[in-house]
């Protein structure tokens, strides 16, 4: 069996991202893989240079704050000034010849068809905007010698990680009614699996050129697809009410000053229509995802029940 030698930094490894990768590329026979861990751990600050490794795998970041305690400071310190400084450190190492920065589809604010690596970008948020201003630093100091990937993923899910799901997965196993029906929405989704697998792909093939790529399994997933989903790994009927849309506008309204389950926030990104196309990146690793989306839910939703 092929053993890696490849020598690996991981950062942001502790989050779900990051444990899932660590332990994908272990499970392949990769053998020198060092972690840096959240951005606020002292070890941050001591490191001063990555010529230890090939490649650079920068997930580390602050994602969406639920709790709204973070600021637009904490937002930029996460997402571009660390990032700035770590991409430094690689354009001045001698030996590490990748660089894979995870950004964000959140770059965009409203997707009209299919959102491409070509398009225009407006983030709205404090994570969209320094996310976007770190893409912007990179590509303005491209090297010419080395591999620098941006990486923009659409919502990642997988086993360990529940996030908006779990509202949905609570509805129905609870035997609540979803009242979302009057919305009609299609959305990206990307199965953690699938992400690893790209990941791995990118570190062994040496003939993908630098640039942006969309990240997103294959097919897209409706929120009422969804609520189908989880019912059917419930052996629970599904529910589906039409509560007219302006009702429930107003009731996420109410939920952005009382701790209602929904909110504004939430209400869009459950049903919203954010289509990403993965063309790209398939094409330049010359290989199908290994799972289809209907496959990485299921595995996921079994997780659930454990």
């Amino acid at each position: 069996m092929e053993v890696f030698n490849n020598p690996i930094l991981i950062t942001g490894y502790s989050g779900f991202i990051g444990n899932n990768l660590v332990h994908h590329l272990q499970s392949n026979n990769y053998t020198d893989l060092s972690f840096l861990g959240r951005t606020t751990q002292p070890n941050w600050n001591q490191l001063s240079n990555v010529d230890d490794y090939k490649t650079i795998i920068h997930l580390s970041g602050l994602a969406h704050d639920l709790k709204k305690t973070s600021t637009e400071k904490d937002y930029f310190d996460a997402n571009f000034e660390l990032t700035k400084k770590l991409f430094d450190l690689f354009l001045l190492a001698e030996s590490t010849d990748t660089f894979i920065f995870v950004s964000t589809v959140a770059v965009k604010n409203k997707v009209e068809t299919i959102f491409v690596e070509e398009d225009s970008t407006n983030p709205e948020t404090f994570y969209g905007k320094s996310k976007l201003k770190a893409e912007e630093y990179i590509l303005s100091n491209l090297p010419l010698n080395k591999k620098v990937l941006i990486l923009r993923p659409t919502m990642v899910y997988g086993i360990g990680n529940k996030g908006n799901l779990n509202l949905l997965y609570a509805f129905v196993k609870n035997g609540i009614p979803y009242p979302l029906g009057a919305f009609n929405n299609e959305r990206s989704f990307l199965y953690v699996e699938n992400f690893c697998f790209i990941i791995k792909e990118i570190i062994e093939n040496k003939n993908i050129d630098s640039g942006i790529y969309h990240l997103a399994d294959d097919d897209t997933m409706s929120t009422q697809q969804l609520i189908k989903l989880i019912g059917t790994s419930l052996d629970k009927k599904n529910s589906i009410l039409k509560v007219p849309k302006i009702m429930i506008t107003f009731i996420a309204k109410i939920g952005n000053i009382l701790p209602l389950p929904i909110n504004s926030e939430r209400l869009e990104k459950m049903t919203e229509n954010f289509i990403v196309s993965n063309n790209k990146i398939k094409k330049s690793i010359n290989k199908n995802l290994p799972f289809t989306s209907i496959e990485g839910w299921n595995k996921t939703l079994a997780s659930f029940k454990k």
